[in-house]
This record gives C-alpha cells, structure tokens and sequence, in this order.
C-alpha cells in the first residue's frame, strides 16, 4: 500500500488520501473547530511559528495548522492527484 505525502510547509508532510479539507481559518466556525481540537488534543500546528494561514482537516478527526495559504496547498493536492 502505497502512500502519497502532501508537502504542508516547513519540511511537514501529511498523508494525501487522509485530507477531508483544506479550510482558511478565518470564520468563527473554523476557529471554534480549532479550540475544540485543541482541547481534545487532536491539534498538530505545524506553522513553526509563523501566522496559521490553512487549517487541515483529516478523516481521523485531527486538525492541523499550516502556514501555507490553503490555495497553495490545494494546488498542491490536485497536482498530486493528478500525477497518479
């Protein structure tokens, strides 16, 4: 079983057939999103210390923060798709 990784930024993969969505964090619901998965220890903030641009949902219910915008990360994704 082969697994293609999605570059997120700063040396930081994630598993491409695990993304449910690539969301910009700006709206209250994302932000809630956000605290709840803080909260329930399933936050990986992978921004490295910069301004969290994108907020990665996968299907195991985890939520990661990127500071790529979610544009470059969704080219990223259809480029990888499109690759296979």
């Amino acid at each position: 079983m082969e697994q293609t990784l999605l570059n997120i930024g700063h040396g930081s993969s994630v598993v491409a057939e695990r993304v449910v969505a690539i969301v910009s964090p700006n709206s209250a619901p994302m932000k809630r999103l956000k605290d709840d998965a803080k909260e329930e220890k399933r936050l990986v903030d992978a921004t490295h210390g910069r301004k969290t641009r994108a907020i990665i949902v996968l299907d195991s219910n985890h939520v990661i923060l990127s500071s790529y915008s979610p544009e470059t990360i969704s080219q990223r994704y259809t480029s990888l798709k499109e690759s296979k």
